[in-house]
């Protein structure tokens, strides 16, 4: 990663979640084209604990390592998993090249057993810093707008120092509609000493469904007035929804550049065009452009 932050004067990436069957596996790899178009950064995978989900990560990992021009970083969560499990996953994306991890503690399954050798997201990062066989790049996420189990908002940012001060090299924040909220978190984090490159997430409304799911899958994130009249306003029209939700977020992302933000991370939902999009309106479908001279 370090690289990467030398070589891209602004980094914008993209995540991807790994397709569920057949057909949609068919209908990802059709758009990658036009994400490798766009020329990110790099593009990070989700990851699910268990054994379906977790093969379907790898797969979709080694395939876009090795078939494509995108640089994947895979998620990696503690949840369900012991360190010779983790170091065989390690093993196998040292052997498929891969050079970064995002680390996750992960989502804590309602039922059934979710034994690990891993309590928290730091003591994940430690392990993956003292993996022998590869020196990876570790990405950690960071929650601006607060995360649902640590309401204490200053005990937050000590569990983010944790990760930190373990060996992270950036953070990759939990996706949000108020720049405000993102850039006093930035504040926030280098009065507590962290330091390291902040990637402000990024995703664009396509549907007022894909808003609720939204606010399921991220707690605590706040939808200002300001948008919700805008969507509401067009309710009954799924076009305009789409056009109000895309060019918030192209309002976000122009404002966060003028903030000299250090990156970008778009939650694609598997779908370039809304990216594409955005990439246009701010003049940066060159990758290039934004790339020092190496």
């Amino acid at each position: 990663m370090l690289e990467i932050l030398k070589r891209d004067t602004t980094i914008f990436s993209f995540e991807f979640f790994p397709p569920k069957n057949e057909a949609k596996w068919d209908t990802l790899v059709e758009q990658l084209h036009s994400f490798e178009a766009l020329e990110p950064s790099f593009v990070s995978i989700t990851y699910g604990a268990s054994g379906s989900a977790r093969d379907k990560t790898h797969a979709l990992v080694t395939h876009l390592a090795t078939e494509t021009t995108l640089d994947p970083v895979p998620h990696l969560t503690c949840v369900g998993h012991t360190k010779e499990e983790i170091n065989q996953i390690l093993q196998g994306y040292a052997k498929a090249g891969v050079d970064n991890i995002l680390a996750l503690r992960g989502d804590i399954p309602k039922e059934g057993d979710h034994f690990s050798d891993f309590a928290y997201a730091s003591d994940l990062v430690t392990h993956i810093r003292s993996f022998e066989e590869k020196k990876f790049g570790i990405c950690v996420a960071g929650f601006p707008e607060g995360h649902p189990e640590t309401p204490n908002r200053l005990v937050q940012l000590d569990h983010l120092k944790m990760k930190v001060d373990a060996g992270a090299d950036w953070i990759c924040s939990q996706l949000f509609f108020d720049n405000n909220a993102f850039l006093d978190w930035c504040e926030r984090c280098e009065l507590n000493d962290v330091s390291i490159p902040k990637i402000a997430g990024i995703m664009p409304i396509t549907s007022l469904a894909g808003m609720k799911r939204m606010a399921e899958l991220a707690g605590g994130t706040n939808f200002p007035a300001k948008l919700l009249k805008r969507l509401y306003k067009f309710q009954d029209d799924p076009e305009s929804v789409k056009r109000i939700g895309i060019q918030w977020a192209t309002e976000q992302c122009s404002d966060l550049l003028d903030h000299k933000v250090r990156g970008i991370h778009f939650y694609t939902m598997n779908q370039s065009s809304a990216t594409e999009e955005i990439f246009r309106s701010l003049g940066t479908l060159a990758g290039t452009r934004l790339r020092t001279s190496t």
